[in-house]
């Protein structure tokens, strides 16, 4: 009687042993396809770059500008943002009137470069649910361009009174690559402190200084070289100009 009593005791603890297998084996096989599930719920990463770009009023409209047209030129997304005094510049330097309202440069600048449907947009000085006002939808690069030493001074002490210093921030708190180029000479010992400190921080300074060593013959191929070096820090294919060591540029 006592055998039969632990034979039963053992099919007991055998026949739990295996419910508890198929407990788990089944639990395995729910959370899979839980797993399953919520993938197809997961948005894959976009493959186009997003670039903001940012006008102050620094001379050299021309380098900015060039530089929207040839990232929209790339395929790229484009963020634009200007400053009041980046209006002035432009008709001085350029003739070009930028609205004041961000939907009519959005129209002009489309029309102007051929941008696609949704690949440039544009946004106000003082639009704080733009995405790159938030740590939580940054673009990909940041370039101010040209970028005045007001601005550079401001993103330097960290403040966000607009779009364009906001935006900044946002870069360099998410590890974002910021390209300032400022156009100024000579630079006083204050620009270049709140230069260092930024490059410190893994800010690239690209100061608006062309070479002459591929012999331009005009303005805008001087504009090129610039916006050229700052397409390859963007790792933005181009064919602006050719290299150092291939045809049409002298090694002499």
């Amino acid at each position: 009687m006592a055998s039969l009593t632990k034979a039963s005791a053992r099919f007991i603890i055998i026949a739990e042993g295996r419910g508890n297998l198929d407990h788990h084996r089944a639990s395995v096989h729910d959370d899979s396809r839980k797993t399953q599930d919520s993938s197809l719920l997961t948005l894959p990463a976009p493959s186009v770059k997003t670039i903001a770009v940012a006008l102050t009023g620094a001379s050299g409209m021309p380098y900015g500008l060039r530089l929207v047209e040839c990232l929209l030129a790339a395929g790229c997304k484009v963020w634009l943002l200007y400053s009041q005094v980046a209006q002035i510049v432009a008709r001085q330097e350029m003739d070009l009137a930028l609205p004041a309202r961000p939907a009519e440069v959005e129209a002009m600048l489309s029309a102007r470069f051929g941008a696609a449907d949704g690949q440039l947009r544009v946004f106000g000085r003082e639009e704080w649910f733009a995405p790159p006002a938030s740590g939580s939808n940054p673009p990909d690069a940041m370039v101010v361009c040209p970028c005045s030493m007001g601005s550079l001074a401001a993103i330097a002490a960290g403040l966000a009174s607009t779009l364009i210093e906001r935006a900044a921030d946002v870069a360099i708190k998410e590890g974002r690559k910021l390209i300032l180029v400022p156009r100024e000479t000579p630079f006083s010992p204050l620009h270049l402190e709140n230069m260092l400190r930024l490059s410190r921080m893994g800010v690239v300074i690209l100061p608006a200084n062309p070479g002459f060593y591929h012999h331009p013959q005009t303005v805008g191929e001087l504009v090129d070289f610039i916006v050229a070096r700052i397409l390859d820090q963007l790792a933005v294919p181009h064919s602006l100009m050719p290299r150092w060591g291939e045809a049409g540029v002298s090694e002499d």
